[in-house]
């Protein structure tokens, strides 16, 4: 397949586990591909519990495999055979083959399962209404599961407690690209007073299976729209709060740069009592809250006159 002249390169890359999978290929220029893929098919640590599938491929069409639960090749095209045949009589390349269930198997399995395979995340779950395709009910529910790792999981539907089969749709479980999973399932049904209908999740990372009931007190649309208006009125609190202490801050800092004026007060006195050898003279009160009781005469000239009896 590779000729004396023909240019080829060759990439190994790891794509799955449990099984995992080492592909080679060989590229020509005019197009046509071959390639080989070990795959590693495991359900525990132990040897006995892992299967060695060593397969080639022309153009997408596998033509010959060496399985390690069979112990030799086996063809599956006249080419395949052709070669299985040959290969079967090498007994070196028999064993080598045998030994990767060991030497190659094995030991990557070894250091997949603490570092990845026993590493779980549970799965968050959505359950909510949708508008049924025509059929013969007029409700739908969809429980979407999500986020969720390793990939097998359960999902199953229950109405008042027991389990429901029929109208149920759910899809495979589905890559997200980021090594988490997701799975949709669908209940079509006829609403029925009182009923309890169920989403039930088993999967690894639970101790327990993971139960999510259907409210249908309201509908998605307004409690979306309840849950903007809570959110929109927290934030208008928080924003009237900060405004009301940044006000105060800003007042008691005026308070405190400016210095609190003199307050005078001033009344008249109706008895005053003149100071003898001096011309009569209307005299009045002056307080100031910051100064002592004096009298000054009428109009601010003079000595101030003191008086023997007068009222504040």
């Amino acid at each position: 397949m590779t000729g004396i002249n023909l240019k080829y390169f060759v990439e190994r890359h790891f794509v799955k586990f449990g099984p995992f999978t080492c592909i080679s290929s060989v590229l020509v220029p005019d197009g046509f591909r071959e390639y080989a893929v070990d795959r590693c098919v495991f359900n525990s640590t132990e040897l006995k519990d892992i299967q060695y599938i060593n397969s080639y491929y022309y153009n997408k069409l596998e033509y010959a495999r060496f399985d390690s639960n069979v112990g030799k090749f086996v063809g599956y095209t006249k080419y395949g055979v052709m070669n299985a045949d040959r290969w079967n009589k090498d007994t070196s390349l028999i064993a080598v083959r045998m030994a990767q269930k060991e030497t190659y198997c094995q030991y990557n399995i070894g250091n997949w399962y603490p570092n990845m395979l026993t590493k779980s995340v549970e799965p968050t779950v959505r359950l909510y209404s949708r508008t049924p395709p025509a059929g013969h009910h007029p409700s739908m529910l969809v429980c979407r599961v999500y986020d969720f790792y390793p990939k097998t999981i359960k999902v199953r539907w229950l109405r008042d407690g027991q389990e429901v089969t029929s109208d149920v749709t759910t899809t495979d479980e589905m890559e997200d690209g980021d090594w988490y999973y997701q799975v949709h399932s669908t209940l079509e049904y006829t609403p029925r007073s009182g009923e309890r209908i169920s989403c039930r999740v088993e999967h690894a990372s639970l101790k327990e299976p993971l139960v999510t009931d259907w409210d249908p007190s309201m509908p998605d649309s307004e409690r979306n729209k309840l849950a903007i208006g809570a959110s929109g009125l927290i934030l208008g609190l928080i924003l009237s709060l900060a405004g009301f202490i940044y006000y105060k801050r800003k007042a008691r800092g005026q308070n405190q740069s400016e210095p609190e004026p003199i307050r005078t007060r001033i009344e008249p006195v109706l008895n005053p009592v003149p100071v003898p050898g001096s011309d009569p003279v209307h005299c009045f009160s002056s307080r100031s809250y910051s100064g002592s009781n004096q009298l000054s005469p009428d109009g601010g000239s003079g000595s101030p006159c003191f008086l023997l009896n007068w009222t504040i």
